[in-house]
């Protein structure tokens, strides 16, 4: 009988008969033997054993119950694992040997295991100890801690590092002791063939091999062997020693034959290395898009302080700190503005690609940049609560989480490694009997145990979900969880995103029109317009000089340069006075643009923007930009439609200007004048009629319509 006592911290209690409530719902499980749930201290005192009832599954009902226990989580990176079966391992050590602990997910993939256990009953030292004590190595990630990715980079290029070493070494044994092999099997070495000498020289070479290169593959089937399993270093172990062995005692024994087979152990070990090296550098090259999500915060803030400034890592700031952001630099955590007015880049974040303007009140988002004013705001969501935050996490969910497919693998594996044993063990008795002859039966045994090596089933479908979660991340593709993965072949709808997803994301000219009869050519207007233009850091600004240079136009040096807080610049270029900016902004400046009121109006109806210029104060034409198609929008979309698919776009555009952009690219539907928030239930909405959908965007405003 596995009796076990725990005590569980609630909360959620009102009264004396929430405690009765809990008592009789935990009294129901199967095992649970006495319970005593104290209202004034809320907690409860269980006896269960955990052969019939699971802590999670008291954690389960004490949930249903509508109550909730006190818990900490803990992501643990670990080290020394060779195949699904150590994951299992640590897993059975956590879930049966650590009390306190609610549920213990490692996925062998990602070397990482996440924790759930309650403080009162365990902590992480005790954690820790235990899968050291089982064999393997971990170190805590903390939540929010801007150097985890860093951490786990250094420790996988340190794994590297030690494999690549490995493998060469074993490369400068094997290779002449496996070319010397061939020419004595082909009588190439003359005389030397059957010199005794040769055979001492071949073990020589194979010992370090066996030894060093190989004690990785010993010490990893020692640790499963001792926790109750079987993982797929014992299947390279035994293989090579069986070869090793056989031939060590030949060396000892001559009578016994004087074939060795030192080649055959060497070159399994080798190769094998070999596998294992190019396996760590997959893992390593899968974990960077994690780390380039991470690397969009900074690792330090400005807080202000009885009104002065103080220079803190921002894994100290808290919620409610008043802090600063000056131009050019990116947000270090969520928040409100209190004062002060600048344009903030959320590209990465909506990707919409004009700067959003923000003033007193207006919320910000940690990551995004800093334009040309200075901000003073109050955080409002610090460390793992922030928008960015939960998109790294929506990432290492998707590469911890565990595919239907890689399931069956993971119960296929349990039992693959005695299976194999077995197998092997029949092929070498049954050729031995029928044969009678114990060398071709040993040299079956050995291959039977290294075919097996590195087994397919238990190595490559984690790696795969892996490494395919993590490339597609770095392309922008974020999968919710590996199911969503698996599913994917089965999509009935795309749903696209506008900007920056079928549009290139960046504004271009498009046309440039003149309301001013001594401005009569476009490369004029365009070229005062760009001359003004030249000291602003705008995107729009910049896409006007941008269409000058290409257009080989010779600027003018602009004096007295401003720049309005979002709404234009002024210059005086070549002796007259320009403004250049929003048409709003004009009627601030009491400039008379009304001969342009319908062509703007026409424009921006089609969702184009507007920059509007004067010359001394009298309106001297337009100039209008446009966020192009992407060269390969067309031809991605029509191949879509090939693999039977529909698609429809997402777009915050009106219907007129949405509908000219699917008529062009020959999109099948169109969801138009909706906001980023409401994406997620137009996904829904499809949903709702029957579509498996698949949902593209470039922007992290678009993950609720991802998830």
């Amino acid at each position: 009988m596995a009796e076990k006592d725990v005590t569980i911290p609630i909360t959620g209690m009102t009264c004396a008969n929430c405690a009765l409530n809990i008592e009789r719902s935990l009294k129901k499980l199967p095992g649970v033997n006495n319970v005593n749930v104290n209202f004034a201290s809320e907690q409860a005192v269980i006896s269960y054993n955990s052969d019939k009832t699971k802590l999670n599954d008291i954690a389960a009902k004490i949930n249903k119950a509508g109550y909730d226990i006190v818990t900490s989580k803990i992501e643990l990176s670990i080290s020394g694992m060779t195949c699904a079966n150590c994951a299992m391992t640590i897993e059975r050590t956590l879930n049966k040997k650590i009390p306190g602990i609610i549920k213990a997910s490692v996925n062998f993939a990602n070397e990482k295991a996440f924790i759930e256990y309650i403080p009162s009953e365990t902590n992480i030292n005790n954690i820790i100890k235990a899968i050291e004590k089982a064999g393997y190595g971990a170190v805590p990630l903390k939540e929010g801690d801007l150097e985890e990715g860093d951490v786990e980079f250094l420790a996988r290029k340190a794994e590297i590092k030690n494999q690549t070493i490995k493998f060469i070494v074993g490369l400068i044994f094997t290779v002449p002791l496996f070319l010397l092999s061939m020419g004595r099997d082909f009588n190439l070495l003359g005389l030397w063939s059957h010199s005794s000498w040769v055979n001492w020289f071949f073990g020589a070479l194979a010992t370090p091999v066996q030894f060093y290169i190989g004690w990785d593959f010993y010490k990893g089937g020692w640790n499963s062997i001792k926790n109750g399993s079987a993982n797929m270093d014992v299947l390279v172990a035994l293989g090579s020693s069986v070869a090793y062995v056989y031939s060590l005692s030949l060396l000892i024994y001559p009578p016994l034959g004087v074939h060795v087979y030192f080649e055959t152990s060497a070159v399994i070990i080798t190769l094998i290395k070999l596998g294992k090296l190019l396996e760590t550098r997959t893992k390593g090259r899968t974990s960077g898009a994690i780390r380039k999500l991470m690397k969009l915060r900074p690792k330090t803030a400005t807080v202000l302080k009885d009104g002065k400034e103080d220079e803190i890592a921002i894994t100290d700031v808290k919620v409610g700190d008043v802090l600063i952001v000056r131009p050019g630099e990116s947000l270090p955590v969520d928040g409100v503005v209190v004062e002060g007015e600048s344009s903030i880049d959320e590209s990465m974040m909506t990707g919409e690609p004009l700067p959003v303007e923000k003033y007193k009140g207006d919320s910000i988002a940690a990551g995004t940049i800093n334009g040309e004013g200075m901000l003073k705001f109050e955080a409002t969501k610090v460390g793992g609560d922030t928008a960015l935050a939960q998109i790294i996490r929506l990432v290492q969910d998707a590469q911890g989480s565990k595919a239907p497919i890689q399931a069956l693998a993971d119960r296929v594996s349990a039992v693959f490694v005695p299976s194999v044993i077995g197998i092997a063990l029949i092929t070498f008795i049954l050729w031995w009997i029928i044969g009678g002859e114990f060398v071709p039966a040993m040299i079956r045994l050995v291959a039977v145990l290294v075919i097996a090596c590195p087994c397919a089933l238990g190595l490559a479908t984690p790696t795969a979900i892996m490494s395919g979660t993590g490339k597609g991340a770095e392309g922008g593709v974020l999968f919710k969880n590996s199911e969503s993965l698996e599913r994917a072949t089965k999509l009935d709808v795309i749903a696209l995103d506008k900007t920056g997803t079928i549009t290139i994301g960046k504004p271009t000219v498009l046309d440039i029109i003149s309301f001013n009869s001594n401005i009569k050519e476009d490369n004029e207007l365009l070229k005062i317009c760009a001359s003004a233009e030249r000291g602003s850091e705008h995107p729009l600004g910049q896409a006007v000089v941008n269409e000058a240079q290409g257009r080989g136009i010779e600027l003018f040096e602009p004096e007295s340069f401003k720049t309005m807080g979002g709404l234009g610049v002024q210059a005086n270029v070549n002796n007259k006075l320009i403004h250049a900016g929003k048409p709003k902004w004009f009627d601030d400046l009491n400039i008379d643009i009304s001969q342009a009121d319908q062509s703007i109006m026409s424009h921006q109806a089609k969702g184009r923007t507007i920059i509007v210029m004067s010359v001394d104060k009298t309106l001297a034409g337009i100039i209008v930009l446009n966020d192009a198609l992407k060269p390969e929008s067309y031809d991605a979309i029509k191949e879509l439609h090939n693999q039977q698919l529909n698609v429809v776009m997402l777009t915050g555009d009106n219907k007129q200007a949405a509908r000219e952009i699917a008529d062009q690219l020959n999109i099948d539907d169109i969801i138009a004048e909706i906001r980023p928030e409401d994406k997620a239930f137009k996904v829904k909405e499809l949903q709702g009629n029957g579509y498996i959908v698949g949902m593209v965007g470039d922007g992290i405003n678009d993950s609720p319509a991802l998830a």
